[in-house]
């Protein structure tokens, strides 16, 4: 079993930014994979490179789509997201310095951002765009 598994809860846009998700979701299980076979260290450089260069493409994009679509949050979402690289970049530079601990923090920093941020803050979005369509659905009901 996965240390933590893709849920039908997270769906956001069944596209690019789901894609994205999953990629993260992939990252996180296979630092769980290494770390549990004890080789967590030799892979989280790597893959903390990776994943602040995909998170800031990511963000990039969903932020874009964000502002796109008159997300009225964008901003505080946005901060959300800086938080987040942020935390990253701190990894990186620990692991840089030979912290033995980044592995597990950033395990733990991934899992919290999947469950957390895309659960609540990602999906928040969804909702503004399901509300927006029924809204614009009503009105063409009534013939505005």
């Amino acid at each position: 079993m996965a240390y933590f598994e893709w849920a039908d809860d997270m769906e956001i846009d069944r596209g690019p930014i789901d894609q994205d998700h999953r990629l993260l979701v992939e990252q996180v299980n296979a630092l769980h994979t290494a770390t549990s076979q004890g080789v967590g260290q030799e892979v989280v450089a790597e893959l903390l490179e990776a994943l602040e260069r995909d998170t800031i493409e990511h963000i990039r994009r969903e932020e874009h789509f964000m502002h796109s679509v008159g997300y009225p949050e964008t901003e505080g979402h946005r901060k959300g997201h800086q938080r987040f690289v942020d935390e990253l970049r701190v990894l990186r530079q620990r692991q840089a310095q030979g912290h033995v601990t980044v592995a597990a923090q950033l395990s733990q920093l991934l899992r919290d951002w999947l469950s957390v941020h895309i659960r609540r803050n990602d999906k928040d979005v969804k909702v503004f765009l399901q509300r927006r369509e029924r809204e614009r659905d009503a009105a063409v009901l009534r013939g505005g």
